[in-house]
């Protein structure tokens, strides 16, 4: 998963006219370590989305900006609009991050 670093790449990628998921983290996050566990293979199913990461911390006003209340966060965006928010509570097993994507 490739790591944006600032807003402007945030903004960058965004816009793309290609489903983009953007998973929200910090480095503290237990929840955040048990998604990483199963997400590669979320990814292999999910190969027609382009995956990035953002720490939460190091970029709070995106986070802010998008209601990012919890972490793990994932938000799918395309052509800039939000398609989906799968909020950290609801991120928990692969299950749940699958039924999530296929819905957007």
């Amino acid at each position: 998963m490739k790591e944006i670093t600032s807003v402007e790449q945030f903004n960058e990628i965004i816009n793309s006219d290609e489903k983009v998921v953007v998973k929200f983290y910090t480095n503290w996050c237990p929840d955040c370590v048990r998604l990483n566990m199963f997400i590669g293979e979320i990814q292999e199913k999910y190969s027609n989305f382009k995956w990035y990461q953002m720490n939460k911390d190091e970029i709070p006003s995106v986070a802010e900006e998008q209601n990012v209340m919890g972490i793990p966060s994932l938000l799918v965006f395309k052509n800039g609009e939000k398609l989906g928010h799968l909020h950290s509570a609801y991120a928990k097993t692969p299950e749940e991050v699958d039924e999530f994507l296929a819905s957007v």
